[in-house]
């Protein structure tokens, strides 16, 4: 079996159609369904069926998929540790993170990782927790940080998780805001405001939204933003409120106040990996500088 044709099975498994994984895999569908029909004739055994215009995996295409993952990661521990046989922990480790932790966890860990290990190369890629997860499942990331507080993200046995912090939800405003003060904040008393919100479907939109509902009012949403340094500048600049994690506030940059909310709420940051054979030694080291400096606790599984 070729070991390439098990990542299109396996890709197929995650994302769901034909398309999807030709996307991912930068090929055409065609070719990605003939690729997938060698790999039938390899192992003999009927891996797909056609529903109307979609395909999807038979028992068998399911079985092999999901042992594929652990074939495939096996295969990379392998080539790993005989191209670093006898050296230190080296080659290249894929870390996708989300936008607020890019700089203040992961950046410092890979320039710590790059004075000790000149040999590791981390490539680091911004991911929110809606991507990254499917990302490590079909093997575009070694390792994730992600938060296991998105209700649209599934979290199963075949992760192991590694609890790095507890990040605060706060409600950021003008400087020169009228409720600027430091008791904590009733959003209720915000309901005539201008919003500013991540880009929709997002962990932290979905999350604004509903934490506006309950205070029993829908947000009028003035601007949608990606990139929370475009939201810290307009609220800044007067032109709307906005409710950020706290590692996303760079008060010494930006002129805002924070309070805290009067019913908190948190999120857990979670390193995440796939579960099976044993991490590689680079990727341990990675997860290891990701670790905070009390943290001794084992990776764990969900």
């Amino acid at each position: 079996m070729n070991p390439w044709r098990l990542r299109l099975l396996t890709q197929l498994d995650t994302l769901g159609t034909v398309r999807a994984v030709a996307q991912a895999a930068s090929l055409s569908p065609s070719s990605v369904s003939q690729q997938l029909a060698v790999l039938e004739t390899e192992t003999g055994t009927q891996l797909l069926e056609r529903t109307g215009r979609r395909v999807r995996l038979t028992s068998a295409g399911l079985i092999l998929a999901r042992r594929a993952r652990a074939i495939l990661d096996h295969m990379d521990t392998v080539e790993a540790e005989l191209r670093g046989f006898g050296e230190e922990p080296s080659g290249l480790v894929r870390l996708g993170a989300f936008q607020s932790v890019v700089h203040t966890m992961a950046v410092p860990a890979v320039t710590r990782l790059a004075r000790e290990y000149p040999h590791l190369d981390v490539q680091l890629q911004e991911l929110e927790p809606h991507e990254s997860v499917p990302a490590l499942r079909v093997g575009d990331a070694d390792l994730v940080i992600t938060t296991t507080d998105f209700a649209g993200l599934p979290l199963g046995p075949d992760l192991d998780l590694l609890p790095l912090a507890t990040d605060p939800i706060l409600l950021v405003l003008p400087p020169e805001h009228p409720a600027a003060g430091r008791e904590p904040a009733d959003l209720t008393a915000f309901a005539d405001e201008p919003w500013a919100f991540d880009i929709p479907q997002s962990y932290m939109a979905n999350l604004a939204l509903r934490l506006c509902r309950q205070a029993r009012f829908e947000p009028r949403v003035v601007a949608r933003f990606s990139n929370y340094m475009l939201t810290l500048e307009l609220v800044e600049a007067g032109h709307a409120v906005a409710l950020l994690p706290g590692l996303a506030v760079d008060a010494g940059r930006y002129r805002v106040v924070t309070r805290e909310l009067a019913s908190p709420v948190t999120r857990s940051i979670t390193a995440a990996i796939r579960r099976g054979v044993p991490p590689r030694a680079a990727v341990r080291v990675v997860l290891d500088a990701l670790r905070p400096p009390a943290a001794g606790q084992p990776v764990r599984s969900t």
